[in-house]
């Protein structure tokens, strides 16, 4: 009993440390001092949550321009259901869905001048990126903006001013955010996100 005493006094001390005070502390911590990354990166406009800045949403219309494809289960951007394709670089079926994503992009921006960017045909591993990059948003911008009826300067505008760059050149590759990006578009010129919201 002398032995059992001291080990169950140890388990219930670390469990209330480790278990209860240090998560409580963490998470009231990331409250104060990352308040909006804590909360899930919300983006909210006009009192309303659009989506997160880390989960991609499925755009489909010409008038808003299009993420990455998604090959989580379900529906494309599914947060409950995470994964890529899982298919290898040398799987017959992985260059079947990349060429069939082509087809259907150049059947989409015929206006498009060059080859269609990698991002725009292949999956983050996640399924989930948000990410595209300026090339992809560039090769998108003749659709954009004759389906919104803007000038391309004016579109190209928009993508210069929300293209992410990393703090150093070496730490990655420029982004722009889908989401943000279409907001952007829409508070240029309102047009409804309800008919672009995941399916």
């Amino acid at each position: 009993m002398n032995i059992v005493r001291p080990a169950l006094s140890l388990f219930v001390l670390l469990t209330l440390l480790t278990g209860v005070a240090y998560p409580l502390l963490t998470t009231q911590l990331a409250q104060w001092f990352f308040h909006a990354n804590a909360q899930g990166s919300l983006i909210v406009r006009d009192n309303q949550v659009r989506g997160s800045a880390l989960i991609g949403q499925s755009f489909t219309r010409a008038d808003y321009f299009w993420g990455r494809p998604s090959a989580t289960s379900e529906a494309p951007y599914n947060g409950a259901a995470s994964s890529g394709s899982n298919l290898a670089g040398s799987n017959p079926a992985l260059d079947q869905a990349v060429a069939e994503r082509v087809a259907q992009l150049k059947a989409a921006n015929p206006q498009a001048q060059g080859a269609v960017p990698v991002d725009l045909v292949t999956a983050s591993a996640s399924g989930l990126d948000p990410h595209i990059s300026p090339a992809a948003a560039q090769w998108q911008l003749p659709r954009v903006a004759t389906a919104r009826q803007l000038p391309a300067a004016k579109v190209a505008e928009l993508i210069a001013a929300h293209t992410q760059r990393p703090l150093l050149p070496f730490l990655g590759e420029p982004v722009i955010n889908v989401l943000q990006l279409n907001l952007a578009l829409d508070a240029l010129q309102p047009h409804s996100l309800t008919d672009a919201q995941p399916r």
